[in-house]
């Protein structure tokens, strides 16, 4: 290591500082553009050591946890920048992966969420020498940092981590890291332990007790539960689902109300559209309130959540429901020959397949929803290429402080 005094020109997409070094940029995390900063250099990294001269958008983070010298747990990157700035970062995101693709499109203002506002999330455990390790994991490492609190997760979370920490206690034996999953739903918190292949019959029982008397919804072990005392619940646009252990839901609530909002407008006033990648149903029911839906998910067990749900929903019209998986088998232009409206919200890796057959498809609108700004600009181009325009796209804020950035683009043709 050698140390060194640079100067921080931009934020990369990972929302380190970039100083630009006689071999190449050198990436320093919690740094800002316009900033001087003393860092140790190990190859093409630095480590901040100091700030000599600060940025005006430089703030006072929030969380004990966030900052260099090994004490940030790794999830946010940004809690040090104003939040004017921030989301102007943010949009930028967006901007940049369109332009790669050599897409000029409107893109709005980032849609703010608030912190404290997460509803999910996935702890790391594992017993020392020195007692229990429990937290998150450092970022690029395996190192966990024992966290008391959390700026981003909801109370419903943050005010049970003690309880969290006693169930860690009981299943860690090995010295082996494993993870519990969090969600927090209207019945209470469902928990699934993850990344332990097997538990023994006394573990499976202490759990289950401990469970119960901690009062979870639901404890499971991957996908196998253990015990239900509560069916978890969440709403989607006013319809209860009950997830399957491990679904995934979005995030943040207010996120997800912002997301189904705007793609609901975009695909009002057609008869029947087709719900890709559907989960358990996070747009399906609130676009049921206006067309017909055809829902279409690899998951089966997510699936089935939507199904049954489906079935006691009142007011809606019809939903149909299709396990399939999009990227081995996407819905062709015969299979969307009745379909007016489409709205997919894959995982990170997109949805190019499905996309290249909506492009040649005669299908009108599409509301294309995403994770991952460089993907979706992959498959916007197939789309424009295929004949639909932009009218806008919208980022989202729903991971605040970190670098991920949902984001939702309207098209027609």
């Amino acid at each position: 290591m050698t140390t060194e005094t640079v100067t921080i020109s931009h934020l990369g997409a990972q929302g380190d500082g970039i100083a630009d070094g006689p071999e190449g940029p050198i990436y320093v995390g919690f740094t800002l553009p316009g900033e001087t900063v003393t860092i140790d250099q190990q190859k093409n990294k630095g480590q901040l050591l100091s700030v000599d001269q600060p940025s005006p958008q430089r703030v006072e983070p929030p969380c004990s946890y966030f900052g260099p010298q090994g004490k940030s747990c790794g999830g946010c990157a940004l809690q040090h920048m104003n939040m004017d700035a921030y989301y102007v970062w943010k949009r930028q995101l967006v901007v940049d992966a369109l332009a790669s693709r050599g897409i000029e499109a409107d893109v709005l203002q980032t849609v703010e969420c608030s912190p404290l506002g997460r509803r999910r999330a996935v702890f790391s455990a594992q017993s020392t020498r020195n007692g229990l390790l429990f937290g998150f994991n450092q970022a690029g490492t395996h190192n966990i940092v024992d966290i008391k609190h959390c700026t981003v997760l909801s109370p419903a979370i943050t005010n049970r981590l003690d309880a969290f920490r006693s169930l860690a206690n009981l299943l860690a034996r090995s010295g082996k890291s494993f993870r519990l999953q969090v969600l927090a739903t209207l019945t209470g918190l469902d928990v699934s332990i993850e990344n332990m292949s097997q538990l023994s019959e006394k573990q499976r029982q202490q759990a289950t007790a401990l469970a119960l008397q901690l009062g979870f919804a639901r404890l499971s072990l991957g996908s196998e539960t253990l015990v239900e005392a509560h069916k978890p619940i969440i709403r989607f646009s006013g319809v209860d689902v009950s997830p399957p252990p491990i679904g995934f839901v979005q995030a943040s609530v207010e996120a997800q109300d912002r997301m189904v909002a705007i793609v609901a407008e975009h695909l009002s006033g057609l008869k029947r559209v087709a719900d890709l990648f559907s989960g358990s149903g996070t747009f399906t029911f609130e676009l049921a309130r206006q067309s017909a839906v055809h829902a279409v998910e690899a998951d089966g067990p997510a699936m089935a959540a939507l199904d049954q749900a489906a079935r006691h929903a009142k007011g809606l019209k019809p939903i149909s429901v299709e396990k399939r998986d999009l990227y081995r088998r996407p819905l062709q232009p015969a299979d969307l020959k009745k379909i007016d409206g489409v709205t997919f919200d894959p995982p990170r890796a997109g949805a190019q397949e499905q996309a290249e057959e909506l492009a040649k498809s005669k299908v009108g609108k599409v509301a294309a929803v995403s994770c991952n700004p460089a993907t979706l600009a992959r498959d916007l181009r197939i789309l424009l290429d295929g004949g639909f325009r932009i009218q806008s796209v919208t980022p989202i804020d729903q991971f605040v402080w970190t670098p991920h950035v949902e984001a939702i683009a309207l098209l027609e043709r």
